[in-house]
């Protein structure tokens, strides 16, 4: 019990790290990155405002039934995507990108590419 509690415990020191350093405006948003063992998901947000402006995760039917799983690295793409997708048919291509105190690596990799390749600009 006490080694998840260490490793919950720098999870959060991490995310507070990268938080005091990154903040998105309406312009140029923060794009957020959520990932658990089942699911990952993604938000742009504004910070002075203080709101989600468009979100994608794993759990939409159409990125559940496109991939054969919502925890691998090609329903990460997905997630992506959509994401990047929606976001350049509201008008925003440039964001800062909060990997959420996780390591580049993997399906957070995955998620950012995916994001790119739709076109957005981090």
């Amino acid at each position: 019990m006490a080694n998840t509690k260490k490793k919950s415990a720098g999870l959060r020191r991490r995310q507070r790290r990268v938080r005091s350093k990154i903040s998105g405006t309406a312009a140029v948003p923060r794009l957020r990155v959520t990932r658990s063992n089942a699911h990952i998901g993604a938000q742009l947000i504004d910070d002075v405002a203080g709101h989600t402006m468009i979100a994608a995760s794993s759990k939409e039917p159409s990125i559940l039934d496109a991939g054969s799983t919502a925890s691998n690295k090609e329903a990460a793409k997905l997630v992506g995507e959509a994401l990047g997708k929606r976001a350049v048919d509201a008008g925003i291509t440039d964001v800062v990108f909060d990997r959420g105190g996780r390591i580049y690596h993997g399906r957070v990799k995955a998620l950012a590419d995916g994001a790119r390749s739709a076109g957005l600009k981090f």
